[in-house]
């Protein structure tokens, strides 16, 4: 039997009983947990408030083991609120839809339980953070969330070099399949030929140019959006289910 402690942001969770819920949360040293806390279902918990998704938590575990994940689900038995994400994103539907796009796609790309996934962890708390204060469009804290959540899990797209051959760019053809950016030579069948601007919003999204998004009209930004949803579906296999509504 063992104690551990983390930070983590709740992803989701789930009913369990009639008085308990199952939480899943992605934590910095111990990746996707999912862990059992009791009781907070009650009218009179306080505990249940602070692990509703969305929130930024100090948790204690406690497993039977000697690992955090094992055979059993860890029970959640004790939570304080290092920064209550929600109440800056439920109250607006386009960042409430957005974060839950985050939210899905976090866990997505950590589906292995106990692998600590920093990178990931680092990228939710920083876009939840941002999407709570309202320093951006919600939409375009979301394509820049999900362009940065490929890049760390291996699928960074070009924007500008040829993705296959690496002919310096810009180039005017793109296909999900290449990984971005392609010149005429290394053009395949289904590639499209998105707009300068779409593409130039892309990198900026994706170095952190809020100047340059921030700045971006409206046509563009849904184009950038689509080419994102379309890579982000390629690399995932199938789609996201919040996406669908998310505001653009």
């Amino acid at each position: 039997m063992s104690l551990f402690r983390d930070d983590g942001i709740v992803l989701r969770t789930q009913k369990l009983g009639e008085a308990d819920r199952i939480i899943t949360l992605l934590t910095r040293g111990h990746g996707r947990v999912r862990a059992v806390a009791r009781g907070v279902r009650r009218t009179k918990s306080k505990f249940g408030a602070r692990l509703e998704p969305f929130s930024h938590v100090d948790v204690q575990f406690f497993a039977k083991g000697s690992e955090l994940v094992g055979r059993g689900l860890p029970l959640c038995t004790q939570s304080e609120t290092i920064a209550p994400y929600g109440g800056g994103i439920v109250s607006d539907y386009a960042r409430y839809t957005a974060g839950t796009a985050m939210l899905e796609t976090a866990e997505r790309f950590t589906d292995h339980e106990g692998e600590p996934a920093v990178q990931q962890y680092l990228l939710l708390v920083g876009g939840l953070r941002t999407l709570a204060r309202g320093e951006h469009a919600p939409h375009l804290v979301l394509d820049a969330f999900l362009l940065r959540s490929l890049a760390v899990n291996g699928y960074a797209p070009s924007f500008t070099d040829c993705a296959k051959c690496g002919m310096p760019g810009p180039n005017r053809f793109f296909s999900v399949a290449s990984g971005g950016s392609v010149c005429a030579d290394c053009r395949v069948p289904g590639s499209v030929v998105p707009s300068p601007q779409a593409l130039e919003l892309l990198g900026a999204l994706l170095t952190g140019d809020w100047e340059t998004a921030d700045a971006c009209e409206a046509r563009y930004v849904r184009e950038g959006s689509g080419l994102v949803s379309a890579y982000l579906h390629w690399h995932m296999e199938r789609g996201l289910r919040s996406l669908r509504y998310v505001e653009k």
